[in-house]
């Protein structure tokens, strides 16, 4: 087991405290722009797939747990990043997939989710069991969820004993970010965190467990960040002392904190010093691609003629209006308010369209048209001028790719600098 999860709740040589960012994201690119950063900075990577996204039936990408491993490490072998430096996480592992079924249906499924992500070799596997089922009452109780948790952890070491660590929680964020308008946000209590790590506790002995619950290494809490459509909801430690200061008096566990993403970089170097050490990335980094894409769309359209254009942003918008079930449950108002989130809420919805064929094509195109000429500088300073900037200090081309994967290392930096 890597050091680097396992002493997370010790601090660093210098006493400063450890963090680590998670990069929550199937998109190849994305995953090539995390592997391209953690190079520079020569440090691990943790990459983390949801239950939605990968699991024994395929999920959204097609990909079993398995397939997910090969298809990161193909990329990593691309770019030459040493794959013994890749830490594979999985997130919010448990009945979510299934909970329009019965909860002994459901989670007889998300046992064997649990057990394909540790065969698969998965070192980090968040235990997350806190979605009611179909004939469940309304709110789940603690103990019901640490239950579940805990046979959930059994599944996993019956596959590969002693191989993973664990993070539990049971106040766990909408995986993706919220979907309507935020007014407040309540901070996890530190009441609320000690009962959370009692019940665990209990129901990992009672299975057994107890050298599984020796690894387990976090606690998801809400530290108050999160973001909406529109709208982020920016960390103020003030509101998160007493949390902060119950991490702080132990050296067994960290804070997971999930919807991390839009946060400003002094705030994500700001929940790490308060105990909240493993950030959780997905949407923001998608969000930045769909940016950069979008940008070099924009330049496309000034120097290549029309009838060879990619049409990308437009694909993408047919695409969602003739397969909506991916967006149209998330996007309230009229038409028009919908038509702006599709593109732009900070939700990105978008992430779920990039395999389709026809926006995949339309997006190799793109990269073809721009690969084969020369940007001019001046174009890029218009449409991604952090890029122009940084071009213009010698430190990066003009290639298409190279200005594609820097603007997605532009939402991943303040995390490489939060956690370092």
């Amino acid at each position: 087991m890597r050091n680097t999860l396992k002493n997370l709740a010790a601090p660093g040589h210098t006493g400063q405290p450890r963090g680590i960012y998670s990069v929550c994201s199937a998109h190849p690119l994305v995953i090539e722009a995390a592997l391209l950063q953690a190079q520079d900075d020569g440090t691990e990577l943790l990459i983390e797939a949801t239950c939605n996204q990968v699991n024994q039936f395929g999920g959204y990408t097609g990909m079993q747990p398995l397939d997910f491993v090969r298809f990161v490490q193909a990329i990593a072998r691309q770019v030459g990043f040493a794959e013994e430096q890749l830490i594979f996480g999985g997130d919010h592992l448990g009945p979510n997939p299934w909970r329009d079924k019965p909860a002994a249906e459901a989670m007889a499924l998300a046992k064997d989710l649990l057990r394909a992500y540790a065969g698969a070799g998965f070192k980090k596997l968040h235990l997350d069991a806190s979605m009611r089922c179909a004939d469940d009452p309304a709110v789940l109780s603690d103990a019901v969820v640490a239950a579940r948790a805990a046979a959930l952890c059994q599944a996993a070491e019956s596959v590969a004993p002693g191989a993973a660590v664990y993070v539990i929680g049971t106040e766990v964020p909408v995986p993706g970010g919220a979907t309507e308008e935020l007014s407040h946000i309540q901070v996890t209590s530190p009441q609320a965190a000690q009962h959370t790590l009692q019940v665990h506790e209990a129901a990992f002995h009672a299975l057994h467990l107890q050298d599984a619950w020796q690894r387990v290494i976090a606690l998801v809490v809400q530290p108050g960040v999160e973001f909406d459509h529109t709208r982020v909801m920016d960390y103020q430690p003030a509101q998160a002392t007493a949390l902060s200061a119950l991490q702080k008096a132990q050296s067994k566990l960290v804070f997971e904190a999930h919807s991390t993403d839009y946060q400003r970089a002094d705030l994500l170097a700001q929940l790490v010093a308060d105990g909240f050490a493993i950030l959780k990335v997905g949407p923001g980094l998608t969000f930045a691609l769909r940016e950069a894409l979008y940008a070099l769309e924009c330049v496309e359209h000034e120097l290549v003629d029309a009838a060879a254009r990619s049409q990308l942003r437009a694909v993408v918008e047919s695409e969602m209006l003739q397969h909506p079930q991916d967006w149209q449950h998330y996007y309230g108002g009229d038409a028009a308010h919908q038509a702006q989130l599709r593109v732009f809420s900070y939700s990105d919805r978008v992430r779920y369209y990039w395999g389709h064929p026809s926006i995949a094509a339309a997006k190799d195109r793109l990269l073809e048209n721009l690969g084969g000429i020369q940007i001019p500088e001046n174009l890029v300073s218009q449409y991604l001028p952090a890029q122009y900037a940084a071009y213009r200090l010698g430190k990066m081309g003009l290639g298409v790719r190279e200005l594609l994967l820097d603007r997605i290392r532009d939402a991943i930096r303040p995390y490489a600098l939060a956690c370092s």
